[in-house]
């Protein structure tokens, strides 16, 4: 969407305007990273380069950078890293790597998901998450995930570094099982209807488009 300001200047549909920095024409020219696999990898995906970069255009065509787009969320109004949160969970011993990213939040912004790989034989119930993360007294509640995914597998470049693009375009509607964190606070492995019922609530936003997600 074209980018809206308020009498200050300032943004104020960010939400709709926001989006990664992309060339769709580069690749074709583009030599590569030198002795960088990692981010050939990560850059080129499709045939489009992506800058890692966040950028905005206004009705006269002009971009405005704003921001990486590594790492960061944005919940009920706050910005914040991805990084810490992923510190925190892993002081669980039974998480072997934990990757936190924003998926979205069906009013505005984002929610905060994570996908967990867990040590060999333990499930999820075995986490006992809810008692850790109350334990956690430098976890914050914007920074509690919403949704948790357990894999067996994280999309992982050449180098090992986890693909968080390719997690957050699968969602919560992906193959692996999700569990959905409710009003309480506790964690409801997340079913058919009730994924149905949270697209719903997309839905009757106009905000469905947002949650395109592929499966995995």
């Amino acid at each position: 969407a074209v980018a809206e300001f308020d009498n200050n200047g300032r943004l104020s549909n960010a939400d709709q305007a926001v989006g990664e920095i992309a060339n769709i024409e580069t690749v074709a020219n583009f030599e590569g990273y030198w002795r960088n696999d990692e981010a050939n990898q990560e850059r080129t995906q499709k045939g489009i380069f992506w800058s890692g970069d966040l950028g905005y255009v206004d009705a006269d065509g002009f971009i405005y950078f704003g921001g990486r787009n590594y790492d960061w969320l944005r919940v009920d109004g706050e910005n914040f890293a991805a990084a810490p949160i992923e510190t925190i969970i892993t002081r669980h011993e039974q998480i072997d790597i934990a990757a936190v990213y924003a998926v979205p939040n069906a009013d505005v912004g984002d929610d905060v998901m994570a996908t967990l790989l867990l040590r060999p034989n333990i499930s999820f119930d075995d986490l006992a998450i809810e008692s850790f993360f109350h334990a956690q007294s430098d976890l914050g509640k914007k920074s509690l995930p919403r949704y948790i995914r357990i894999t067996n597998a994280m999309p992982t470049t050449a180098s090992n570094k986890v693909v968080k693009r390719d997690l957050r375009a699968q969602g919560w509607e992906c193959s692996d099982p999700v569990w959905l964190r409710d009003n309480d606070n506790t964690f409801t492995l997340l079913g058919d209807e009730r994924c149905q019922q949270i697209r719903q609530q997309f839905r009757v936003r106009d905000r469905e488009e947002l949650i395109d997600f592929k499966k995995a």
